[in-house]
């Protein structure tokens, strides 16, 4: 007898069961929405209280909505057509932001699923769309690797300067021409000791000698090709991180950061429908820089009554304190390599833990000698205007290159000011030197197209197996269904962005599978053509074709795999697609169909012969 357990029955159920419910959200689409975020890196948006207000200036200008969300970085309002999503992102902008020179927040707008709440509630989520399938905006940035090694060498020149100072060596100036520091000196001795003194320092300086008279003696120095291609790649990798960070206000679903080439930066997103915000947005240049704080008594009070002291900047701090802070720089965000949340270890409070590089632990050293007891806050300076991110007291001389930043600050906070000191600011400028938009009726056009392809196949698939093998053709073709619904809500489940090639890793998928049935049913003929009863034939031709194919799906997974790990882009998105599609085919080519075959025909003791197309007897041919 060929049956199943009725836990195994009940399992296979439920699976099918689950992948149906999973599979259900992407055939609600998606509809316009208004995205509401932080612009600001001191402003931390209240979701209950940003909901409300979204809700209130919708209410007053008399637009209806389909719902306000929230999630922990952004507030989101849904409505049923683009007329009215562009009618409340103007009413809410002027609401948001009533200085447009100046935004406090990111009005943005966007795409949401359509998927009822009770899915929603269980994260059934759709699966996200690629930009050619959903539209969107495509950017290539260059990086200006030249304005990075500049900025580098100046800061070299700087670095030269407080080492021969701390070092007592007597130089006669020292400049940057071109890509070269040059030290100028007025004898060989102190040029010698200059040499030591830099050569103890660091490592990534190559010197040469050169002399121009009886008393001008020259130091050259350039960064070696090591440190040259390390910053070139600190360079990269920062600004990737950055431009994630900030694509992050627009709300992207799987947004697409990647390096091309040596100094190419390639982003897509998907979605987008206001490439001017975005534009905006990863356009930004932003610097880290620690200043002093001015506590001179009255100093404050004057500057609110509209007079700001000469040589002072009148800020405000994150509890909404006015803070007088002077224009002199002690120490900008170049000197800071790295920056982590972690806690305070004498109080137990949230803190941040900076490390400087060697210059900077010097700079930093010297300043809080000087400054024991005084305040000292760190901005992030964006588009000529300064926010103070955070302004702590010093309590004592630091050294050593590691600082640490506390009192006040929830674990969140800490987080959120790690992530702003170490990559609120681009490692070096980039400018977008190639832009490409794909409209949503395009895209649109792709899904048609894909979908059509997907189902002709499967037709043309089912047409054929219920014609050759009969109603062993119509369960194997039920069984390739079930696969095509567990691959989705695989998919679906797994957030993965489907594209063009992974529709087409979809087909194929569909092709492959049926093999596995092809392989069953050809074996449940042998087993009939040599004289095998029903029931018999049926329990062989399962066990006996499962080695066949384990070995022809494991091969392909290795393929697959080996597209996975070593591809790139669209490559990936094509293996993704084929490697869940192997797995979900095993499952439903021979447990999903097996389970049916067992109910048509596992509980008739007696059969006479089996509905899987003619069997030709041997001798008969």
């Amino acid at each position: 007898m060929n049956r199943y357990p009725l836990w195994k029955n009940l399992l296979i159920g439920l699976v099918l069961i689950w992948g149906l419910i999973y599979t259900l959200p992407n055939f609600y689409g998606e509809v316009p929405a208004v995205q509401v975020s932080s612009a600001k890196a001191t402003l931390k948006l209240d979701a209950t209280v940003v909901s409300d207000r979204v809700a209130s200036v919708l209410k007053e200008a008399g637009i209806e909505h389909d719902g306000v969300f929230s999630d922990p970085g952004s507030v989101r309002a849904r409505f049923a057509s683009t007329d009215i999503q562009l009618r409340a992102k103007d009413a809410i902008e002027r609401a948001f932001n009533p200085d447009a020179s100046d935004p406090s927040y990111v009005v943005a707008l966007n795409l949401l699923p359509a998927s009822p709440t009770w899915l929603s509630s269980i994260h059934a989520l759709p699966m996200y769309l690629g930009l050619d399938l959903r539209g969107g905006v495509h950017f290539l940035l260059e990086v200006d690797m030249p304005g990075a090694l500049t900025k580098r060498l100046d800061a070299t020149t700087g670095d030269l300067r407080t080492l021969m100072r701390d070092k007592n060596v007597r130089h006669a100036g020292i400049t940057r021409e071109g890509n070269t520091v040059i030290v100028r000196f007025r004898d060989a001795e102190q040029r010698e000791a200059g040499r030591r003194a830099i050569q103890d320092s660091t490592a990534e300086l190559q010197l040469t000698e050169r002399n121009d008279g009886a008393d001008d003696f020259k130091l050259l120095a350039t960064l070696t090709a090591q440190a040259q291609q390390t910053m070139r790649d600190f360079a990269i990798k920062q600004n990737i991180t950055t431009l994630h960070n900030r694509i992050n206000e627009l709300g992207v679903a799987e947004p697409v950061i990647q390096q091309q080439g040596a100094n190419r930066i390639v982003v897509q997103l998907p979605g987008v429908q206001d490439v001017a915000k975005a534009k905006d947005i990863l356009g930004r240049t932003a610097t880290l820089e620690v200043r002093m704080v001015d506590d001179t008594p009255g100093l404050l009070e004057q500057a609110l009554n509209g007079s700001v002291p000469f040589g002072t900047e009148l800020y405000t701090e994150r509890g909404g304190s006015p803070l007088l802070v002077k224009k002199q720089v002690v120490l900008t965000g170049d000197r800071l390599t790295d920056a982590q949340p972690g806690f305070d270890g004498q109080t137990n409070e949230a803190a941040v833990h900076l490390t400087l590089d060697a210059a900077g632990a010097r700079i930093f050293r010297d300043v809080t000698r000087e400054s024991v007891g005084k305040r000292m806050a760190i901005l992030l300076i964006e588009k000529g205007k300064g926010e103070v991110v955070t302004a702590p007291v010093i309590r004592s001389e630091i050294g050593g290159g590691r600082v640490q930043i506390s009192g006040r600050m929830t674990t969140t906070e800490a987080n959120d000011v790690a992530l702003l000191l170490r990559a609120g600011s681009l490692a070096a400028p980039m400018e977008i030197i190639e832009e490409r938009t794909v409209g949503p009726s395009l895209g649109a056009e792709n899904i048609e197209k894909g979908f059509n392809s997907t189902l002709w196949g499967f037709l043309a698939i089912a047409v054929f197996m219920c014609a050759y093998y009969a109603l062993f053709g119509v369960v194997s073709s039920i069984a390739l269904a079930a696969n095509l619904l567990m691959l989705v809500a695989l998919l679906s489940l797994l957030q993965a962005t489907l594209t063009l090639p992974g529709i087409a890793a979809m087909a194929l998928t569909l092709g492959m599978a049926i093999d596995a049935n092809v392989l069953i049913n050809e074996r449940i003929r042998d087993e009939l053509r040599n004289g095998a009863s029903p029931q018999a034939a049926i329990a062989a031709g399962y066990d006996r074709a499962w080695g066949t194919i384990l070995d022809s799906n494991v091969t392909s997974l290795i393929a697959g795999i080996a597209l996975l790990v070593f591809g790139s882009g669209p490559v990936r998105g094509f293996a993704v697609v084929h490697c869940l599609g192997i797995l979900t085919s095993m499952f439903s080519a021979i447990l999903v169909s097996r389970m049916l075959i067992n109910f048509i025909y596992g509980r008739r003791r007696k059969i006479d012969s089996l509905s899987i197309g003619q069997v030709w007897k041997p001798g008969n041919d």
